[in-house]
């Protein structure tokens, strides 16, 4: 059990240990990250940006017309799948062995996977949200 925690955590908590790691020695050495000096180069920058999430965008957008209802299950898929795998890995760990008849590495694949998911879901907000917080 501790082990399968620590494989969720350690993973998880690397990009926050990395960008306090690099915020010290940016500290230490007087260099800053790379942000914008002026009003036009954060517009630039902006721009920039804008532009990036466009082209994600399109390469997300289906060719040809299709039903409204194809086109919320393409939206929702990803959060569906994710939601199903993390109730499969809370099944697996609450009745797993007794009720659902798995083995201990079954159980051990599917508590994973919804380790995976939810760091798919909650994770990359969450981090951003404490990225936020430390400014």
């Amino acid at each position: 059990m501790l082990e399968t925690l620590l494989t969720a955590l350690v993973p998880a908590l690397v990009p926050a240990v990395a960008d306090a790691v690099r915020a010290g020695v940016g500290r230490l050495t007087g260099t800053a990250p790379a942000a914008p000096k002026t009003t036009a180069e954060a517009i630039e920058l902006m721009a920039a940006q804008t532009e990036r999430l466009r082209a994600l965008a399109e390469l997300d957008r289906p060719t040809g017309p299709i039903s409204p209802w194809v086109a919320n299950l393409r939206a929702a898929f990803r959060y569906v799948a994710a939601g199903v795998v993390m109730l499969w890995g809370m099944a697996a760990s609450l009745w797993g062995w007794d009720a659902l008849a798995m083995s201990p590495d079954a159980i051990e694949f599917a508590q994973q996977g919804a380790l995976a998911a939810f760091a798919f879901v909650f994770g990359d907000r969450l981090y951003m949200h404490l990225q936020v917080r430390a400014r």
